[in-house]
């Protein structure tokens, strides 16, 4: 017989699940032309069991337009809100996210440099940008951690917070100096700056799903882990915690996936920051639960904040990361008061 606690958590997940579905079909239903529900289920439906797609459904628009965006959509979602309450947990900072490190802000200069020299792989019209990405995301952890473990060899969360936004400011420097020498690609850098999903495919969300599926997987094997560090980093050593040795595999693993991610959408922010809070409204501090919720609330959020910015100004498509920094603020605002507010004592 299930305890309480595991029904109330059987609940959620449902829920969760619903929705998120709910908003996987109204991504793909709504858009500059409107498709029914029906015809939306009979094609995908006749296309994953290899059958012909009956007449007079937009089999292209719906397969080939609308489903490999939204898949990618909810997968950087899940990565990016993963990476968050990962962070969070890790630095004990609940205005942390993947960001923090400063990995984001390298990988969007190594897809800038690739997007503004032209560079590019034979066969891969993104290859070059993608590979750049994941490089600077290498070299940027490499770089942070190193000046972190010179400043305090215990590699204290507070240094390495430091580091990773005086390194986030070089580099946003840095980007704005490669888009001023950029010349026609400036259009094109500036709206993959700030976040854009409109030009991927099934490639992409095969990339974004195994990147998950492996960093996904090491996250969520050291949440206990996690559990521990919220009792601070010496409690969690007396309780047994390689502290070291789980702190740089969890900060390589955040920053490859963040790496992945910048380099297929760009600059998308908020979502790792305000998303695990949502989750942990749900599910409480507990990793074992809170990391699952964040994927589900991270990839329900962006699959919104996308069919909004394909929507709200139609024709007019507003890039992902303005709508997502927009409703992200003010989200994160209301989450902090009534955070503060409830944590008041009462007279």
């Amino acid at each position: 017989m299930k305890t309480r606690p595991e029904r109330f958590s059987f609940r959620i997940y449902v829920l969760f699940i619903l929705a998120l579905l709910a908003a996987l079909l109204a991504c793909i239903t709504t858009g500059s032309v409107s498709i029914s529900l029906k015809d939306t289920l009979s094609a995908i439906f006749h296309s994953f069991c290899g059958l012909e797609v009956p007449p007079g459904i937009p089999q292209n628009i719906i397969l080939n337009v609308r489903l490999p965006r939204v898949l990618n959509v909810a997968l950087m979602g899940a990565a990016l809100s993963l990476c968050g309450a990962a962070m969070q947990g890790l630095l004990r900072n609940p205005l942390a996210d993947g960001s923090t490190l400063g990995v984001s802000s390298g990988a969007a200069l190594g897809a800038v440099l690739a997007l503004a020299g032209g560079l590019r792989i034979p066969g891969s019209a993104y290859g070059g940008t993608m590979l750049m990405a994941m490089i600077f995301a290498f070299l940027s952890l490499l770089l942070i951690l190193s000046l972190a473990y010179a400043l305090d060899r215990s590699l204290a969360t507070d240094s390495i917070i430091l580091i990773g936004v005086i390194f986030s400011m070089f580099a946003s420097s840095l980007i704005t100096l490669v888009i001023s020498f950029a010349g026609e690609r400036v259009r094109s850098i500036t709206f993959w700056t700030m976040g854009s999903l409109s030009s991927t495919g099934y490639p992409h969300a095969g990339i974004l799903a195994l990147a998950l599926l492996v960093c996904g997987s090491i996250i969520l094997r050291y949440a206990g882990e996690l559990n521990a560090f919220a009792l601070g980093e010496e409690s969690a050593r007396h309780m047994g915690v390689h502290v070291k040795r789980v702190k740089l595999i969890l900060l390589v693993t955040v920053s490859v996936l963040i790496g992945v991610c910048v380099s297929i959408g760009g600059t998308i922010g908020f979502v790792g920051l305000a998303m695990p809070h949502m989750a942990r409204m749900a599910a409480g501090p507990n990793h074992r639960r809170l990391l699952p919720l964040s994927m589900f609330s991270g990839a329900i959020f962006l699959l919104l904040a996308d069919l909004l910015a394909r929507t709200l100004l139609s024709p007019i498509e507003l890039p992902i990361g303005v709508v997502t920094s927009l409703v992200g603020a003010a989200a994160f605002v209301l989450i902090f008061y009534r955070t503060r507010k409830a944590g008041q004592p009462r007279c």
